[in-house]
């Protein structure tokens, strides 16, 4: 019999097992040939404190000391630099003021990112606080935590069947019985929910691409911060020496293994283009990933009212990897009856019963 049976190998699910696992016998499925193949192994990886709704922005300062210093330590120093034009000035001090960012002259600005378009920016404004995640080494040490207290991380476990008779009883290739189901399986959740008979809590997979660049102008680029244009209209960030660049879009879509959409990919380069002097002469790769979101975008983490035994993980939207620690720590305590070190507010803001009102 396992305790927590976890669907789901991405950052939510391997987090999730990994405080669990200290707690009771943990068996973490993936439907896929590898972890993190599908939301997790396609994230812009940035850690920013301040970034997301206040929810979200709680599960970020309570993961900051795990992520800053456990284990050596998950964070390696970034920055971000948000730049504007003229025209933009209303929205470029609200998105400043929404990150806590310092002004800076455009003449700084260019000396931070020479490829900047001297004509074109007229605002700029940095924060130091953004840091990059090492996100392989952060997931294969939650698998390590399970491993090493005896749970076990499938991958080729597609979930085809759950039924609860005195206990959870799952099929995906071999049967599996559980106390406790943890559902984390990203966009899939909703569809995990009514195999087991739960109501679904409306999650919205969403649509984002990404393109991988050469360095432009043959820079260095690897000192760079992350650039963000105004309203989050594209980003671009280095990445082991190449440019990632982003339209950002946030395009529902069905569950899905996501390609990226070459229209909005094109949109939001030539958005990029705009603020830069280095035009885009060649796409080395692109891709897309879904980013899950629950109807009031932010992360639904803890048992289901109707059947406390069926606990979420999910509507991560994007903010997986920098909210994991508190986020696990979370639903391992809500799963096994322990008070969170959250903040009652901010616990009820994350519970799936406020999705059942």
């Amino acid at each position: 019999m396992i305790d927590f049976l976890v669907i789901g190998g991405g950052i939510a699910g391997l987090s999730a097992g990994a405080r669990l696992s200290a707690r009771g016998r943990v068996t973490v499925l993936e439907a896929e040939d590898a972890i993190g193949y599908h939301a997790s192994g396609r994230s812009a990886a940035l850690f920013e404190q301040s970034y997301g709704p206040p929810s979200v922005v709680a599960l970020n300062s309570a993961s900051a000391a795990y992520l800053h210093d456990e284990n050596g330590g998950y964070l390696t120093p970034r920055g971000i630099l948000l730049v504007g034009r003229k025209e933009q000035q209303a929205a470029f001090e609200a998105d400043a003021a929404a990150l806590n960012m310092r002004a800076i002259s455009a003449a700084d600005a260019i000396d931070r990112v020479p490829i900047l378009d001297s004509d074109k920016l007229a605002y700029a404004a940095v924060s130091q606080s953004a840091f990059d995640i090492d996100t392989d080494r952060l997931m294969q040490d939650f698998i390590r935590t399970i491993r090493a207290n005896g749970g076990a991380v499938l991958t080729k476990a597609r979930v085809t069947s759950i039924r609860k008779e005195k206990h959870w009883i799952v099929e995906a290739g071999d049967v599996y019985d559980a106390r406790k189901l943890v559902n984390a399986a990203g966009p899939w959740v909703d569809e995990v929910a009514a195999l087991a008979g739960i109501k679904p809590i409306g999650i919205t997979p969403k649509r984002r691409s990404m393109a991988r660049l050469p360095a432009p102008g043959g820079h260095d680029i690897r000192g760079w911060p992350m650039l963000f244009g105004v309203g989050e209209a594209w980003y671009a960030k280095p990445d082991a020496g190449k440019l990632l660049v982003s339209p950002s879009e946030a395009e529902p879509v069905p569950p899905q293994d996501a390609y990226a959409d070459d229209m909005v990919l094109a949109e939001g380069l030539a958005r990029y283009e705009e603020m830069v002097t280095e035009p885009v002469t060649r796409v080395e790769a692109n891709w897309a990933g879904l980013r899950s979101f629950a109807p009031d975008g932010t992360l639904v983490l803890g048992p289901d009212p109707a059947d406390p035994s069926f606990i979420w993980s999910a509507g991560q939207g994007g903010y997986g990897f920098q909210t994991s620690p508190a986020a696990s720590q979370l639903v391992a305590d809500l799963a096994t009856g322990m008070t969170p070190d959250l903040d009652t507010e901010t616990t009820a803001a994350l519970s799936p019963e406020r999705l059942r009102r």
